[in-house]
């Protein structure tokens, strides 16, 4: 396939540049709003008890629990239960209730319930349900937030609930991602600059990326005419398309400078870079997306979104590797070099001229020295990955709230105060809705059990209010007059439960459990924001062994395919994950535990966010896979042409450590430009994917590896039935070689070659 590549690339370069242009052009065009049609929506598991639940609660009993509250403060000297305090949020709370896709208003003063009085008396709440789907949701929410936020006569109004926090949390990432883009171009611009030592190499990258961010863009919209697709899933393809374009060019570049150092001409050094480097594109393209392919099989709609974008991403990235930026490079030429930086040397003279040695090159160095004490060196490196992923074993898991949000949101703002000067949560509501007929007394007996459970303050119902087990008697200043109706539909019949505690918290875990252990609680479904939690994390903790089965599995064979090696594959999959290590550990010591809260602007909770370490499994795993096979293809090409274990793999580190190192600083450099933003949990996975790589680059391809396959030596390249084939192909025999290209460093600043 790549010789038949090769050919077409060489025959018709330019005629493939246009057709790839006109298909970017298209996508762009097609996809430039892709932003306008995904979905804020995608937090809730599919087919989860608090789903259906939530479900039910809306068609059968047209309510649910509040997904708006409006906090109510006042100047006024009366106080918010003052006279014209009392008229104006009557009024707020008529209008309210008069808006379309609004329904289950509660206002203080007319439903007088504690939970909605600040405990000095300063401020109020108005719960209230925004009644649409999930996506429609949020635009309802921010039409409200621009109607009602502001003064009120004596009144002060700022808008809350979970509606409202998903609303502005995709708002901050929206301008996340620009601040992001913003940082991370020019940056990895003036890096690849450094690396490539001229402007033309340096700008092609960019060809790659473009074809993988803008054709993604595209199939992202077409995806969202037929599904729920996050839009969490555009800054996931911002971040890998420019990292896979980065990555992929280097490894290009790199080959195609060596071959011209090495004598080829232009056309048959591409031919071998085609050939080699374009296998190693094509093998790590495969496994990448094979591993982010994994999160297909959680049903969440976030964590398949964004599948979809990586999956399409890194596809985009190797055809943009194997067809694009061959054909740029073969109508470049030489011109590839133009506009160099002082004191590049050329590497497209074919001369010998001021080569340097392998044996001199540091990498080759490095490896020679790991492999005198092999098993030395892999202990201290396994023990010191493993020592730095010690915080990960006391991670509480969560999933995002409003703590997500800077503390100068209007929504964590709100539920800031509510945190502070109430004591009710029922803008945090449960609703247990039953399955079947159910009678007062049934009802009743649950209500109470329910009213019992440590954490929950109040339970309300078609048969009335309850605290600590007893029913609620109306006084002078509680009026329990509930409406029954609302808690009814034919012979079945729901419950509010009102928590007292944060629904977000380990707390709230516990009191979900013990109200689902109840002997009635299978009368009923549970759903709400602590539910949600319950069932979210449930569903990846059930999914994260047939996700690590399916990464092991697909990748395993990928590389046994690739490399035709039994030890291969197994060593490179314990190694992957063994990187992982220092990652998981930092974002529960940075992130749980709140060092450096202050200097990234995020709030502690105490919790991490459940989905992140999966989200880190699956994409870095699949880009330390990007660099394993890389290694590995240089390690095998000099084991075909020699058969010395020892000497392939430091031959193979110093073709490729400056590579991969660069390559690494530069994804790190993307992924932590995110990092930057304002939103917890995608800072979050920013960081520990730009440490996942580096601990990859810096301690697993440059010396766990090396160790590894020293111990192995021979062994590293059995399978059954005989040795593996050889990685030269037969167009490139390495025979036909020039014997400069054994000894040339191909590193992309200090290859040989006279000057020009």
């Amino acid at each position: 396939m790549l010789s038949g590549l090769a050919d077409l690339v060489l025959a018709a370069p330019r005629r493939i540049l246009a057709v790839c242009g006109a298909l970017v052009v298209a996508a762009g065009l097609y996809g430039f709003d892709a932003a306008t049609t995904l979905s804020p929506a995608g937090y809730e598991v599919i087919g989860s008890e608090s789903t259906i639940a939530l479900e039910q609660l809306a068609n059968d009993f047209d309510t649910g629990p509040a997904n708006l509250v409006l906090l109510v403060t006042t100047d006024d000297p009366d106080g918010i239960t003052g006279v014209a305090a009392a008229a104006d949020g009557l009024a707020l709370a008529e209008q309210l209730a008069a808006e379309p896709d609004v329904a289950d208003v509660i206002a203080y003063w007319s439903t007088p319930a504690p939970e909605l009085l600040a405990l000095d008396g300063s401020a109020a709440l108005i719960p209230a349900r925004i009644v649409a789907d999930e996506e429609a949701i949020y635009d309802r929410a921010e039409a409200l937030r621009d109607e009602l936020a502001g003064p009120r006569g004596v009144l002060s109004v700022r808008l809350g609930g979970s509606a409202m926090a998903n609303l502005e949390i995709v708002e901050e990432s929206e301008r996340d991602l620009i601040r992001a883009e913003l940082l991370a171009i020019p940056i990895t611009t003036v890096i690849m600059l450094l690396v490539f030592r001229s402007v033309v190499a340096a700008l092609l990258p960019l060809v790659v990326s473009a074809v993988a961010v803008t054709g993604t863009a595209a199939v992202l919209k077409g995806l969202s005419d037929v599904t729920l697709v996050s839009i969490f899933a555009l800054n996931l393809t911002t971040a890998l398309g420019l990292g896979m374009g980065v990555d992929f060019s280097l490894f290009t570049i790199s080959r195609w400078r060596e071959e011209r150092a090495a004598g080829a001409s232009p056309d048959e050094a591409l031919r071998t870079t085609i050939l080699r480097a374009g296998r190693s594109v094509l093998f790590s393209g495969m496994t990448t997306a094979a591993t982010l392919a994994a999160l297909l099989l959680f049903d969440y709609p976030l964590l398949r979104s964004l599948a979809y974008a990586g999956f399409a991403v890194v596809l985009l990235a190797t055809v943009g590797a194997l067809v694009a930026l061959p054909a740029t490079i073969a109508v470049l030429g030489d011109r590839v070099e133009r506009w160099q930086l002082p004191g590049r040397r050329s590497t497209t003279t074919g001369t010998a001229a001021g080569t340097v040695a392998v044996e001199d090159g540091r990498w080759y160095r490095i490896a020679r020295l790991v492999m005198r004490r092999p098993l030395v060196t892999a202990v201290a490196v396994t023990g010191l990955l493993l020592l730095l992923g010690t915080p990960f074993l006391r991670a509480q898991f969560a999933v995002p709230d409003d703590r997500a949000l800077p503390a100068e949101v209007g929504s964590r703002q709100v539920a800031d105060a509510i945190r502070a000067d109430f004591d009710g949560r029922r803008f945090g509501a449960l609703a247990a809705v039953s399955i079947e007929a159910i009678d007062d007394a049934t009802l009743d007996a649950h209500a109470r059990a329910v009213s019992l459970i440590e954490g929950v303050g109040a339970v309300e119902t078609a048969t009335g209010r309850y605290l600590d087990g007893s029913p609620v008697v109306a006084d002078a200043d509680v009026d329990v007059d509930l409406d029954a109706d609302r808690f009814r539909a034919g012979d079945r019949a729901w419950l509010s439960v009102i928590p007292d505690l944060e629904p977000i918290s380990i707390e709230a875990e516990a009191m979900v459990a013990d109200i689902r252990a109840l002997p009635s609680a299978d009368l009923f479904r549970l759903g709400g924001e602590s539910a949600r939690l319950v069932d979210n994390k449930a569903e990846i903790g059930t999914k994260l062994l047939p996700v690590l089965a399916w990464v092991v599995v697909v990748v395993g064979v990928l590389l046994y395919r690739s490399f035709r090696s039994v030890l291969v594959p197994v060593k490179a999959i314990v190694l992957n994950l063994l990187s992982l290590t220092a990652a998981f550990g930092a974002i529960v010591w940075i992130f749980q535990d709140g060092r450096f809260a202050g200097v990234l602007g995020f709030t502690p909770t105490g919790l991490t966010d459940a989905q992140t370490p999966v989200l880190i499994l699956c994409i870095a795993f699949g880009l330390s896979m990007d660099y394993e096979v890389f290694l590995l293809s240089r390690i095998k090409e000099e084991w075909d042409r020699t058969g010395d274990a020892e000497h392939s793999v430091a031959v193979g580190l110093q073709r490729t450590g400056g590579i991969i190192t660069a390559a690494a600083v530069l994804m790190a450099v993307v992924f932590l430009s995110f990092a930057t933003g304002q939103v917890t949990f995608i800072q979050m996975v920013g960081i520990g994917l730009a440490l996942a790589i580096l601990a990859d680059a810096a301690l697993v391809r440059t010396f766990l590896v090396p160790a590894v396959m020293a111990m192995a030596g021979r062994w590293n390249w059995w399978a059954p039935g005989g040795a593996a084939p050889a990685m030269t192909p037969p167009e490139t025999d390495a025979a036909a070689v020039p014997e400069t290209d054994r000894t040339a460093t191909p590193g992309l600043v200090t290859t040989g070659g006279a000057q020009r």
